[in-house]
């Protein structure tokens, strides 16, 4: 085994010296100032392209999240929300967000800015990819001048974007039916464009926006007509039965159809940008009616049946319609007539329009009450006649009745009031109750009891007939049977009888030869009744045998 090394002492040990060396920095900094510097400049990269804060006012902030919503222009974030809270009435839900410095110049005073959500609708599905990545805020930039930081939000979509090529109309209606935003637009049944917004006036009618892509807005013309095409057209005319709709998708959600309208003189310009929307292609393609002119009707009568549009027909042509049915009271002979006031368009007479118009009779009110007094004296009258005996429906008939009694027409009334007959339902009416008086005057009881008599007497007389007459009937007849028996089988060729009456005829026959060989020989000897019959002589030779052979 080896020996233990020895420690040194204290004496060995060595003295250590102090030296002041220069600082020098330690690697282990570079990490955190490099982390630094590049801090820093993201900081002044992010202050660089800090875009505007703004704010938007919605009615609710449901699905609205700070910092996962996002704010989209054509499906481009540029966005996010950064604070969500009620505004000081607690009426609205405030929405600050913070845009990119490449958004500001989409903030003009009329930027319009919704939540988009799911929506399901008859003629647009929109909004379906939100169900996975949340609801987010879309935003429509707008053309203002100014710009503006404060907005408030849509509840709805504004209305569809569309592509620059083609032509956006605005068309007016007093309602819109059933179309709806992104509903089809067709021309001659092909589609051609959609419906992107529609609003309502101020005055209660409705203004919907179309777009007619290109090349299809070239069939734009002044003279364009455009129609409701929702729904089915059925029609029942003389040559039968026909039914006419623009799509499937115009059954559901609407449409908008379009065509050329009646050929009709127009000045040579562009084609406008707003034009009427039409109820159906019938009207639509109706020739212009021009101003309309109210009349009055006083009826004497009920007019259950007539309703506010029913027609007004002028010699069996539509001309107007009924605008207002009022009860009146008629305080000389305390009646309560019935008011019709009507309004009635003299364009759609025609012929009969031109001539008029020629003679200046259709600009001013004086002239055409001259014209409808002339012709109130020769029998012109408004007459209620039924439309339809299924539905009990009235339309109001003017027409010449000649024989109809003389009635005054003031031409001051404004607006004209038109003389009136009774309808032709009402006399049906007045007629049928006198006939069912006449019969409630009948005596109906007596002639009842007679009738009763009359059926008892030929019940009994039937009676005795069955059993009385009939049996005696049937027993002549059986011996009548019998005696016709007994004649034929005497009238039988083969019977005695016959045989009888045979016989008696031969010798009949051979009794009145010998009489007349009697008158014969008498007519030649006359005294053979007194002397009796000669004798005869006997021939000889071949004269005897001649007479031998002559005699029977």
């Amino acid at each position: 085994m080896s020996a233990a090394p020895t420690p040194p002492s204290e004496e060995e040990l060595p003295t250590p010296r102090v030296q002041n060396r220069r600082w020098i920095p330690r690697l282990v900094w570079v990490v955190p100032i490099v982390a630094a510097v590049i801090g820093i400049s993201l900081l002044i990269k992010n202050w660089e392209n800090e875009g505007p804060q703004i704010t938007i006012s919605f009615l609710s902030g449901e699905g609205v999240q700070v910092g996962k919503t996002l704010i989209k222009y054509r499906d481009v974030t540029v966005g996010h929300v950064s604070a969500v809270g009620l505004s000081a009435d607690h009426k609205t839900v405030l929405v600050s967000a913070d845009l990119s410095k490449d958004a500001a110049s989409l903030l003009k005073a009329d930027t319009q800015f919704w939540i988009v959500r799911p929506r399901i609708g008859v003629g647009s599905v929109s909004g379906l990819s939100t169900l996975l990545s949340g609801v987010y805020i879309g935003l429509k930039t707008g053309t203002a001048t100014l710009s503006e930081s404060h907005f408030m939000g849509l509840e709805n979509p504004p209305a569809l974007s569309h592509g620059s090529h083609g032509r956006e109309l605005q068309l007016h209606a007093a309602r819109a039916g059933s179309l709806s935003v992104g509903a089809p637009v067709y021309f001659r049944q092909f589609q051609v464009g959609r419906v992107i917004d529609e609003n309502l006036l101020p005055d209660g009618s409705t203004r919907v926006s179309v777009f007619v892509e290109a090349p299809y807005d070239g069939f734009l013309k002044p003279v364009t007509r455009f129609w409701n095409a929702s729904g089915i057209d059925v029609r029942l005319g003389a040559d039968g039965l026909s039914v006419q709709t623009e799509s499937l998708a115009a059954v559901l959600a609407g449409g908008v159809a379009f065509d050329d309208g009646p050929t009709e003189a127009v000045p040579a310009a562009n084609v406008p940008g707003e034009f009427t929307l039409y109820k159906n292609e019938t009207e639509a393609m109706a020739p212009p009616d021009g101003d309309p002119r109210y009349i009055r009707m006083r009826f004497a009568q009920a007019l259950r049946g007539l309703d506010v549009g029913a027609p007004i027909e002028f010699v069996g042509v539509n001309i107007g319609s009924v605008v207002a049915v009022d009860l009146g009271y008629d305080f000389q002979n305390k009646t309560f007539p019935v008011i019709v006031t009507a309004k009635v368009y003299p364009r759609r007479m025609g012929q009969a329009y031109e001539v008029l118009a020629a003679q200046g009779k259709t600009e001013s009110e004086e002239t055409l009450a001259a014209f409808v007094g002339t012709m109130v004296n020769r029998g012109l009258r408004a007459q209620p006649r039924s439309a339809s005996l299924l539905t009990g429906k009235l339309y109001i008939a003017l027409d010449f009745l000649p024989a109809s009694p003389r009635a005054a027409f003031d031409s001051s009334n404004r607006p004209l009031e038109l003389p009136t007959v009774n309808g032709t339902f009402q006399q049906l009416e007045a007629g049928v109750g006198r006939l069912v008086k006449k019969v409630n005057d009948l005596p109906l009881e007596q002639i009842a009891a007679d009738l009763h008599t009359d059926l008892k007497d030929l019940h009994e007389t039937l009676s005795e007939l069955h059993t009385q007459v009939l049996p005696n009937a049937v027993d002549t007849l059986s011996a009548l049977h019998r005696t016709l028996d007994s004649a034929d089988r005497t009238l039988d060729a083969e019977s005695p009888l016959q045989r009888g009456l045979a016989e008696t005829l031969l010798e009949s026959r051979s009794t009145l030869q010998a009489v007349r060989e009697l008158a014969d020989y008498l007519d030649r000897h006359p005294d053979a009744l007194l002397r009796g019959r000669r004798p005869q002589k006997v021939p000889q030779g071949p004269a005897a045998a001649s007479s031998t052979e002559a005699k029977p």
